[in-house]
């Protein structure tokens, strides 16, 4: 039950930010916090990321009602008593339904965490996508953590 609820702070710190985003900047707005690294810039994505399936929201529909099924699922039956797998799992639930929501009530995605790296403008994300990074990147330690443990096992 732990899990669940870090997932809904994870989704309602996204909602808060994201509804202030919509609620306090104009559309393409941008303020520096950090000039020439990070900036609040508000930003609207009807795709993936990097835009990518631009306008496919059925897919999308389709794809997170799929995942979040198979998160649930993962949550409920391999994750139990191994905290860091659920903390993972937990973090892409909360992103996932993050997101969801807002293609749901405002078919886009609001975003508004811009980075510029070595002069790189990384694409504009938000707080779901940073979960689900986060994710996806202790979900990568959890595997690789428990092949290092087989190996020792054997």
């Amino acid at each position: 039950m732990l899990y669940y609820l870090l997932s809904i702070i994870i989704i309602g710190f996204d909602q808060l930010t994201k509804w202030m985003i919509v609620k306090f900047m104009d559309l393409g707005e941008s303020i520096p916090v950090i000039e020439n690294l990070f900036y609040i810039t508000s930003h609207r994505n009807r795709g993936a990321a990097w835009g990518i399936l631009q306008g496919q929201m059925w897919f999308f529909y389709l794809i997170t009602v799929i995942v979040v099924i198979f998160i649930i699922y993962y949550l409920q039956k391999y994750a139990k008593g191994k905290p860091l797998y659920s903390i993972s799992l937990a973090f892409m639930l909360g992103g996932a339904v993050g997101n969801f929501i807002d293609r749901l009530l405002r078919k886009e995605v609001v975003d508004f965490i811009d980075v510029k790296i070595f002069g790189y403008d990384f694409p504009i994300f938000n707080i779901a996508d940073s979960s689900l990074t986060i994710g996806v990147i202790l979900l990568i330690i959890v595997m690789f953590l428990e092949k290092r443990k087989e190996k020792k096992e054997q």
